[in-house]
């Protein structure tokens, strides 16, 4: 009998991906779910990205093109950096892939080794530890509650450094937890970063745009520019142009680390589609007014999701400052007992319990890292949004 392979069998199927499947299921069967575990926006890809699509294809674009991006998308991603970021890169410092989540992974299949460990703040979206397995290194977790709003601390990151470092992955705002960083916390981190030059830093920045708080977004090698050759800032066009499905992710890092991305992407799944890089250079290039309309709508949103939670009994809400989801934490909630008898003895039982009881479909916190609690997608309508709420407190209420 022909095995699956030792890296293979190093990971676990995404748990968010799942419980997106299982919603799928249960509305097949006609069963009235709201589902709120997907992290999708919930807005249409704006016009002015599909009519360049169109054109595109119209126009025959459509065959291979560079291993990782066209000249077109590489000029649009530096516009954007630069506009953004204040981050000059060259095309040559520039990868374009299909989907963020290719971007991680191009970057960190080639470049860990056996042994090589990587610090991952927790909550953590669910992908990075097993994208470390998979790549053959060492997931180091550093663990951060709700009591410090799910950001680590210098002196946290300082304590998780070893040798054998090889990155850290920084995520804000976060997936799932919606916390975001200041410039003057990222240079702090930064500070803790600097006495060791081995260790590299992957910035996922992928809800820059969706952003509420009283500061403004900053990266890393933004703040901290002695950091610029060791940071790889990675973006893409899935959250804030709505975009999932045309599968776009991009970054920017030194050429070594480029040039090892395109080597092995070109062995793998070669170019992004043609048709999608047109889009990307559409949505990089064009109008960008819209996003504000949009973030007032998540804002709104987000107000009503946070309230009616910590209203919630045994629920504790804190209040991201971007991206589209919350992270209540649940620790009121463990050891209570259902209707039926059933005691809640960790998130995963707490989540089966909404899906069966008030057929709300969330995701447990041990999936991210970080128990108990549960990740709450407020990408959808205040009516549904206000539905779920209202059906998950009658759950909570109703435990003993």
């Amino acid at each position: 009998m022909t095995k699956i392979s030792q890296a293979l069998g190093r990971i676990q199927p995404s748990a968010t991906m799942a419980m997106s499947g299982r919603v799928t299921e249960l509305k097949a069967q006609g069963i009235d779910i709201i589902g709120l575990s997907a992290g999708e926006p919930d807005f249409d890809t704006p016009d002015f990205v599909k009519e360049a699509a169109i054109k595109a294809i119209r126009d025959g674009d459509t065959n291979y093109t560079t291993v990782d991006g066209t000249a077109a998308v590489k000029e649009a991603v530096a516009a954007k950096f630069l506009r953004d970021n204040d981050l000059t890169y060259a095309p040559s410092q520039i990868s374009v892939n299909s989907g963020g989540k290719h971007t991680l992974f191009n970057a960190l299949v080639a470049t860990l080794d056996a042994g090589d460990e990587v610090i991952i703040p927790a909550p953590y979206w669910v992908s990075y530890p097993d994208m470390v397995n998979f790549a053959g290194g060492t997931p180091v977790i550093i663990a951060a509650g709700a009591d410090q709003n799910y950001k680590i601390t210098p002196d946290q990151l300082s304590a998780a450094i070893t040798p054998k470092t090889k990155w850290l992955i920084l995520n804000s705002p976060s997936n799932p937890t919606g916390a975001a960083y200041s410039g003057e916390e990222l240079k702090a981190l930064g500070e803790a970063l600097l006495p060791h030059p081995q260790v590299m830093v992957m910035t996922d920045d992928m809800y820059e745009h969706i952003w509420y708080a009283d500061f403004p977004f900053t990266t890393i090698a933004q703040v901290c520019p002695d950091l610029y050759d060791r940071t790889l800032t990675v973006n893409g066009c899935s959250k804030a142009y709505a975009m999932t499905g045309w599968r776009i992710g991009y970054s920017g890092g030194p050429e070594w680390l480029i040039s090892a991305m395109r080597k092995l992407q070109s062995q793998s799944t070669s170019n992004p589609s043609s048709i999608s890089q047109a889009a990307a250079v559409a949505a990089l290039n064009g109008p960008q007014d819209f996003l504000a309309d949009r973030n007032a709508a998540f804002l709104k949103r987000r107000d009503l999701v946070v309230s009616m939670l910590n209203d919630t009994p045994g629920l504790n809400c804190p209040t991201p400052e971007g991206a589209f989801y919350v992270y209540p934490d649940a620790s009121e909630l463990m050891g209570k007992t259902t209707p039926k008898g059933k005691t809640i003895e960790n998130d995963q039982d707490l989540i089966g319990y909404f899906l069966d009881e008030a057929k709300v479909a969330a995701v447990h916190g041990a999936a991210f890292g970080l128990s108990p609690a549960f990740r709450v997608s407020y990408a959808t309508s205040e009516d549904i949004l206000r539905e779920a709420c209202t059906r998950i407190q009658k759950a909570c209420v109703a435990l003993v």
